[in-house]
């Protein structure tokens, strides 16, 4: 099986190319023509943006007491280093924070919240805060969400909930301190503008976000305080207008989006498809227009959810499509948001409840046994990228460098959907060779002299492709333990080629097969 998964990529390396009057081909065009990618190393760009490691998503906050998730999670910190952590249900029920008596009067417990928060400020990840979802004890209706029962009704009593937030944020402070709370982000709610998520109107969750943030900043009027987290870039223009009108505090601006036209999925049992590549960027963009129209121009954007799908049932979390998606996306997002959080990093995520198989569609990187996915690697490419972006007008690579060398990183993305009755459901769940596009050429000019370690990885079909090694096993409903061994191994991130080259002439020049959502990951280290 290793031989299967691991061939050699390149073509040649650091050999003369003339191309004379050769068509180049951008990324996805169907066609085996060659494709050139050029850089300068006198030339850069500017600096590498990072909104993609700032944050990452979770389900909720009680999965987080489990010791698999906070494993996997210290595994994600180490190796991809993403800075704040954000998830659902910090105040559901199964976390205890919130009773009352028959006399109506409120307890606080902050020990499972303690036990949580205590464990991420212990591995060097913060939290940024989503407020919610309502203690049944405070709540004003039964009505809930998900297989974890969030109950998503506004609070009986306003009093009652900013009293409870204060306490909460009161706590924190005495617990970590003040400087450390200036650090974290304090997001109101989760997604109000769907019924399923807010049972309450557009106006009640400006009401609830005023309240909460009254409640926070009555602690200190220096934590950052935001919202309105909503679902397809919603509400934004009236919230801002509210805001401004009512000269309510508002520190960054938040939201989601996914690259497909429907969002709640609650039991992952929904058709999806994705749409067009350019869906998720464009829309950030608008979000970053309609800010930048009001008094809070240049106010943080912050996007505390995005992937390609919302379903935690979609198989195309699982693929190396949705690795060379997530790089288009970020690409092409750019830095008009200041993070975007991918939702999640585990598939230790429970909204339709447990996940049945070892691959079932879930968002995360790693699957229920920690085996990273394709996406996964997708993000540590990313996070070895130097500091210093090279100017490049090819749209689907990057070439960075830092003290140790150069780094180049480019993928080849194939939207599969233009027959417009496939939905992932179908598509995904089959093992789908991946067919040839053609050869990718690099050239970097002012390289200086000397020699060079150089390692090239490779995320595509049989190559850090756990899934589809997974289906050729017959798609198992339980892994064996030779068997996640195997995928282990498979996704190992592994270089496919790392040799010695000499550069003589102050140029990098090399060339690549490949075929369709192919990502390769260059590593030039000056020896």
């Amino acid at each position: 099986m290793q031989s299967k998964y691991h061939r050699i990529v390149a073509v040649s390396v650091t050999a003369l190319l003339v191309f004379g009057s050769t068509v180049v081909a951008q990324p996805g065009s169907g066609a085996l023509q060659q494709r050139i990618i050029k850089a300068d190393l006198l030339k850069p760009q500017g600096r590498f943006s990072n909104v993609y490691d700032l944050c990452i998503g979770a389900g909720r906050a009680s999965e987080g007491l489990r010791a698999d998730w906070q494993q996997q999670l210290s595994f994600i910190k180490k190796e991809l280093g993403f800075k704040y952590i954000r998830f659902h249900g910090l105040l559901n029920d199964e976390m205890q924070v919130y009773k009352e008596n028959k006399e109506g009067q409120p307890a606080y417990n902050w020990q499972y919240v303690d036990k949580l928060y205590d464990f991420l400020l212990g591995i060097g990840i913060r939290p940024f805060v989503e407020l919610g979802f309502m203690p049944p004890d405070l709540a004003s209706g039964t009505k809930t969400v998900f297989w974890w029962k969030g109950n998503v009704t506004p609070p009986k009593s306003y009093e009652k909930w900013s009293d409870l937030v204060t306490a909460l944020v009161k706590h924190w402070e005495e617990r970590y301190g003040r400087p450390e709370l200036e650090k974290w982000y304090f997001e109101i709610w989760n997604e109000p503008d769907l019924g399923g998520f807010f049972s309450g109107t557009q106006e009640e969750y400006f009401k609830l976000y005023q309240v909460s943030v009254a409640a926070i900043q009555s602690v200190s009027k220096t934590y950052r305080v935001g919202g309105p987290a909503t679902a397809r870039n919603g509400w934004i223009s009236p919230f801002l207008k509210f805001c401004a009108d009512n000269k309510v505090p508002l520190d960054f601006v938040s939201t989601h989006s996914y690259n497909t036209k429907s969002v709640l999925d609650e039991f992952g049992i929904n058709k999806r498809r994705l749409v067009a590549k350019d869906y998720l960027p464009e829309a950030v963009k608008k979000v970053r227009r309609m800010i930048d129209s009001t008094i809070f121009k240049n106010t943080e954007l912050h996007y505390t959810e995005f992937n390609s799908s919302p379903s935690s049932r979609d198989p195309i979390h699982d693929t190396h499509q949705n690795a060379a998606w997530l790089l288009t996306t970020l690409k092409h997002t750019g830095t008009v948001a200041h993070s975007m959080s991918y939702w999640t990093f585990t598939d230790i995520f429970e909204e339709a409840g447990p996940g049945m198989t070892s691959f079932h569609g879930g968002f995360g990187l790693l699957n229920l046994q920690g085996i990273p996915k394709p996406t996964f690697h997708a993000y540590k490419f990313m996070s070895e990228l130097g500091k210093t972006e090279l100017a490049n007008t090819d749209s689907s690579s990057w070439i960075c460098r830092n003290e140790k060398g150069i780094q180049v990183l480019f993928w080849n993305l194939y939207m599969p959907f233009n027959d417009t009755t496939t939905f992932d459901e179908i598509y995904f769940r089959k093992n789908i060779p991946a067919e040839e596009e053609g050869t990718v050429s690099i050239s970097i000019d002012h390289v200086p002299n000397g020699k060079y370690s150089m390692s090239v990885y490779k995320v595509g079909y049989h190559f850090n492709d756990p899934y589809s090694a997974y289906l050729e096993m017959g798609a198992p409903a339980n892994l064996s333990i030779k068997q996640e061994a195997e995928l282990r191994e498979i996704s190992s991130g592994k270089p496919v080629e790392k040799k010695q080259i000499t550069i003589t002439n102050g140029k990098f020049e090399s060339r690549y097969s490949v075929k369709k959502n192919d990502i390769i990951f260059i590593k030039l280290d000056r020896i």
